[in-house]
């Protein structure tokens, strides 16, 4: 079974930085893709960056500059380096894993399959 576990998130000022991991196990196969999702009470799930399993990754375009993503060479842990933080980044940090590449499964409507509990990030003055 694919277990996530999300650590590193808490409360920075704003301009502040804040670097979220992932610590994964249990995967299928080593085609395997991740992402960093986030979400606001009462709003959408948001996706903030990806990894496929190419290695080619992704952002929003609210934190293209700031975020980087980045997974060790054995793909156990994924991390989320986030610069020049804003109020607006506040919300709920989700780590998610799928077999199929996240682009592929953002192109057809889909989530991914497996999700971690989230680590909350509030950005405040």
């Amino acid at each position: 079974e694919v277990q996530l576990v999300e650590s590193g998130g808490g409360s920075v000022q704003p301009g502040g930085s804040l670097t979220l991991s992932c610590a994964a196990s249990g995967y299928p196969n080593s085609r395997t893709s991740m992402g960093w999702f986030r979400q606001v009470p009462g709003k959408e799930r948001e996706t903030v960056a990806t990894v496929d399993s190419s290695g080619r990754t992704t952002y929003a375009d609210s934190v293209k500059g700031r975020f980087t993503i980045s997974q060790d060479n054995d793909k156990n842990h994924l991390y989320l380096q986030m610069n020049s933080l804003k109020p607006e980044d506040t919300a709920m940090y989700y780590c998610a894993a799928d077999t199929v590449d996240m682009t592929t499964l953002q192109a057809l409507g889909m989530q991914p399959k497996y999700w971690g509990q989230g680590t909350q990030v509030t950005v405040s003055s």
